[in-house]
């Protein structure tokens, strides 16, 4: 079969939740973030497997990614969709029984008077959603009275723990919240790390459960092994690939392998910043990543498999991230629908 083949482990991901909701009281609720189909992975999967694991409130971006986890985590768990109720939401929101996390005053306005479940997102520094603090003051009163389920805020640098701003949204949101009985959430994966400080009543982690940073002591959760569908011997001299800007400074061994850039392999990994792996053998990735395959120096293995993996527990979706110029978040969700998906646990 000429086709890679993803591997998602359900066991680790619910391990680097159960290690996440260790970092907090037990007064402290730990949600998962499962928007963007689960970062990709499959959110009925994700969603099905933390639920067991213990997670009893779940995140997404927008309602129609709410059905998905409702159809799998039963009536009881709370989704709270974070773009609030938009256009014709309501009528989704009431069937899969979402609570949207109203973030503007025209969402507060249009939304109380229907008397269904809501959250408040507020704007504490990073100027992307929620309601600005006097926005939130001029309405705070009417608020309170409907009774928020959560009120919940987003830092904008928690993966770099000695950024000024985390104390500044921190003040921010504790003044903006003061004297609320509603439940309060700030952190995510980073903020989460940052300690007691930032955990207020749930803390909502994402990445860190699927395996990225700023979560380093997270478990692997996804690994990819290409299958080898050719290889051929290389002169001294000649090159390899597109644009020719792979040079052999040696007589070579190169294996061409079945996954590219239309699988979510960014193009900018390629012309060796990375290896795959014969086992725990590495084996430069050499010349241009195309839409359909990519090129491997194997010149040191005795024998080529018939895979090799780009992502297994030595080469994180993090190292593919720093060799593409990006983020984790980016890879995992960028990969592609050719794999064969294989889910452990």
């Amino acid at each position: 079969m000429a086709v890679a083949t993803l591997t998602i482990d359900l066991n680790n991901l619910v391990e680097n939740w159960r290690a996440l909701d260790a970092c907090s009281a037990a007064s402290v609720e730990t949600a998962a973030v499962v928007k963007a189909d689960g970062y990709g992975l499959d959110a009925g999967r994700v969603s099905a497997a933390l639920a067991k694991g213990g997670v009893k409130t779940f995140f997404v971006a927008v309602a129609e990614e709410g059905i998905a986890v409702r159809n799998s985590v039963g009536k009881e768990a709370e989704i709270y969709v974070f773009s609030g109720c938009c256009g014709d939401d309501a009528a989704l929101l009431k069937n899969y029984n979402l609570i949207p996390l109203l973030n503007s005053p025209e969402q507060v306005k249009e939304f109380l008077p229907n008397g269904q479940a809501f959250g408040i997102q507020l704007d504490s520094g990073m100027n992307r959603l929620g309601m600005e603090p006097a926005e939130f003051a001029s309405l705070r009163e009417q608020i309170a009275t409907a009774g928020p389920k959560l009120v919940m805020s987003h830092l904008a640098c928690a993966d770099e723990p000695d950024h000024p701003q985390n104390k500044a949204q921190l003040e921010c949101f504790r003044e903006m919240t003061e004297g609320l009985t509603a439940r309060r959430s700030l952190s995510a994966t980073g903020g989460t790390l940052l300690g007691a400080d930032y955990h207020f009543d749930l803390n909502r982690p994402g990445v860190g459960l699927y395996g990225g940073e700023p979560f380093s002591d997270a478990k692997a959760v996804v690994g990819l092994s290409i299958p080898v569908i050719q290889t051929r011997n290389v002169i001294k001299g000649e090159t390899v690939g597109y644009g020719a800007n792979w040079t052999a400074t040696r007589d070579s061994k190169v294996a061409t392998i079945a996954s590219g850039y239309a699988d979510g392999l960014i193009r900018a990994i390629g012309n060796g910043n990375l290896n795959l792996y014969a086992g725990d053998t590495p084996c430069p990735l050499i010349g241009r990543v195309s839409m359909d395959l990519i090129t491997v120096d194997v010149t040191e293995l005795d024998t080529v498999p018939d895979h090799l993996d780009l992502l297994n527990d030595i080469q994180t979706v993090d190292h593919l991230a720093d060799a593409a110029g990006t983020i984790g978040y980016e890879i995992l969700t960028s990969l592609g629908a050719r794999y064969n998906r294989v889910y452990k646990g």
